[in-house]
């Protein structure tokens, strides 16, 4: 079985046009933004997505959205008792077995990490994944708009009021967001991930949004334009994440007050010593 080589750091850039990123329910599904005005896109956000698109490359996936299922499961726990050799380690309270099986069946188990606690079950499991990233935040503040829409239809036939009822939808301008992550070699080691499944991981960062429109997203409205990706030439990596994620330097160009499209930016990577970075354009 093929092994998981050298550390991996890795950046990614995207652009938000016209469209909602992520929706924050406690604010009525305004796009999130932190306090300064910055644009935010959660790590679960955009895990939800990386997932998606693994889903869409046939790998089997534990953590499936509801529209996506493909195995019939209407659980967590139904999926994973469907799997015999996890009931089966399930029951010897086998908690290394039960992890083992479990990222050699899932792919978002062994990259992501899971913790396996269901009601009544007689081992509680927990799994920590290689693959870690950053919550995505705009370059610059964004600007937020909210628009009034009307539902023009009852939606039952008892119900008396007025067909017309008023509501309201938010968006994101434009906004050119950044989000980073690495791949740590010692959990990979432990879930069994390998530099096949960083490829795949790296594809999936490449193709993000597609397969990803709905009402709040339109097609076209979000776009990856470049992924970053740095491969250590050893296991634990020559320099800390930190200091690789911090050679990418990202600007507006002068005299751009308020950046409306991507080339309002300048955007420049400051190489490390035996330490350059693959670049892919998004797709």
């Amino acid at each position: 079985m093929s092994t998981f080589t050298n550390k991996v750091d890795f950046a990614v850039l995207f652009t938000v046009n016209k469209a909602n990123p992520n929706g924050d329910p406690l604010s009525g599904n305004r796009p999130r933004e932190d306090y300064e005005g910055h644009g935010e896109v959660s790590d679960v956000c955009i895990k939800r997505k990386i997932r998606n698109r693994l889903q869409d490359m046939g790998e089997r996936i534990f953590v499936q959205s509801a529209e996506r299922c493909d195995d019939g499961a209407k659980s967590l726990r139904e999926r994973a008792e469907a799997v015999p050799e996890i009931k089966k380690a399930q029951k010897a309270k086998n908690a290394d077995e039960y992890a083992k099986v479990a990222c050699e069946t899932w792919f978002d188990v062994r990259a992501f990490g899971q913790v396996f606690a269901f009601k009544s079950d007689s081992v509680s499991v927990g799994v920590r994944g290689p693959v870690s990233i950053m919550t995505a935040e705009s370059i610059s503040p964004v600007a937020i708009s909210t628009m009034q829409i009307t539902k023009s239809v009852n939606g039952d036939t008892s119900d008396t009021k007025s067909r017309d009822t008023m509501g309201s939808k938010s968006r994101v301008e434009f906004g050119l967001y950044l989000f980073k992550g690495s791949i740590n070699h010692q959990l990979a080691e432990k879930t069994g991930f390998s530099d096949e499944d960083a490829e795949k991981v790296k594809q999936a960062l490449i193709s993000l949004f597609e397969n990803d429109a709905s009402s709040a997203r339109p097609d076209g409205s979000m776009e990856v334009k470049t992924v970053y990706w740095w491969k250590h030439n050893c296991e634990m990596g020559q320099y800390s994440s930190a200091k690789v994620h911090r050679t990418l330097d990202i600007r507006t160009k002068d005299g751009v007050d308020t950046p409306s499209c991507f080339e309002d930016y300048i955007i420049e990577t400051h190489d490390l010593e035996g330490l350059v970075p693959e670049v892919f354009e998004g797709k």
